[in-house]
């Protein structure tokens, strides 16, 4: 595994170079834009909290770990107004589903770092069970590549996040690829949806990445192809197929 590793990192560096020589990818033209305001949604609480308790990964694994406890901490403050947030320590010590904290390991858990999108979801299910949280569905989508633009998971992707920053009923977690959004290396990576914009159809992301300083905001069209990416090949040793999203249903 560590051997394959090694070799993952020449061929994502030459895939940047290629990309930002060419102004491909995530360089090519005004694709993604800066958030400088948190939003202040009052009437959405919900939308409020997961930008409130917003937190960045503290390893370069643990992309799952800020994701995950970001969105609980947002749920259950709406729950208990003075419960204190939990930590990503503490959720790594209380859900092992996975064996989820020697994923972030530097070594990982028998050479696998990190969390594919089925297991994220079981993940954010057992976290939701550990804290006794009130919430009436998880759903794990995953988001075929080269979907026409009125296919029926687009669509009902496009209303959740409706519902989401309209209605302040759910949670979105992405598995995508993040070097598909921004500038950085295509890699396997996963964040909150923090906000949508119906009328512009503009998506923004509350990137858990410490290197993405603030919250951006790209096209719902981006958004969904960074979703619906195959991960490379040589992710699959390590159990990354394709991305999705997982929808947490509040209320």
């Amino acid at each position: 595994m560590n051997l394959l590793r090694n070799l993952i990192r020449p061929y994502l560096y030459a895939r940047y170079g290629f990309h930002r020589m060419t102004g491909t990818g995530a360089f090519k033209g005004d694709r993604v834009r800066t958030i400088h305001s948190p939003a202040r949604p009052l009437w959405n609480p919900l939308k409020q909290a997961i930008w409130r308790y917003h937190v960045k990964q503290f390893h370069d694994s643990s992309c799952s770990v800020a994701s995950v406890v970001s969105c609980i901490n947002a749920i259950r403050s709406l729950e208990n107004n003075d419960t204190h947030p939990i930590s990503q320590t503490d959720i790594l010590d209380r859900v092992t589903t996975g064996h989820w904290k020697e994923r972030m390991s530097d070594g990982g858990y028998r050479g696998r770092r990190g969390l594919p999108l089925p297991l994220l979801g079981q993940v954010v299910k057992d976290s939701i069970t550990a804290y006794d949280l009130k919430v009436r569905t998880v759903d794990i989508v995953q988001t075929p590549k080269n979907a026409p633009p009125k296919s029926p998971i687009r669509a009902r992707l496009k209303k959740r996040l409706r519902e989401f920053d309209s209605h302040g009923n759910c949670l979105i977690i992405a598995h995508f690829d993040q070097g598909s959004l921004v500038p950085t290396l295509n890699i396997p990576h996963i964040s909150p949806v923090g906000a949508y914009d119906s009328t512009s159809e503009r998506v923004t992301m509350l990137d858990v990445d410490p290197e993405q300083l603030k919250p951006y905001q790209v096209s719902f069209d981006a958004f969904y192809k960074g979703l619906s990416c195959d991960y490379h090949h040589v992710f699959e040793a390590f159990g990354y197929g394709s991305g999705g999203y997982v929808y947490i249903h509040i209320r």
